[in-house]
């Protein structure tokens, strides 16, 4: 193999590498069971997901649309929007620091704190 493509394919491998390790350190499980619910930028709700009771919390917005928050078993989702692109609802549990549940069409975002 010739210098040039040595060097080539030693940088895709660390590229590749540390898109691994990036993935994994993005995506590793929350270790704090504390999370906010904020709409506009106010914390509305601060719950211990590890000692709270199952629930249904519904956020409205001042045009009227809603979301329905729901806390079951220790995890919590959006489990219902009126937005329509419902990527909210499609995100699922939350699950890591880094990735929280946003819904921007109703300004709301779930998060680990």
């Amino acid at each position: 193999m010739t210098k040039p493509i040595k060097i080539l394919l030693l940088t895709a491998g660390a590229v590749f590498l540390l898109a691994v390790v990036g993935t994994f350190f993005v995506l590793r499980p929350a270790e704090e069971q504390l999370v906010e619910i904020v709409q506009d930028g106010e914390v509305l709700y601060t719950l211990d997901l590890a000692d709270a009771k199952d629930q249904e919390i519904i956020l409205t917005t001042p045009e009227g649309k809603t979301n329905t928050v729901t806390i079951e078993d220790g995890t919590i989702r959006i489990s219902h929007a009126d937005c329509p692109d419902q990527t909210c609802v499609k995100s699922g549990v939350l699950y890591s620091e880094s990735l929280p549940i946003v819904c921007l069409p109703h300004r709301v975002i779930v998060r680990f704190r």
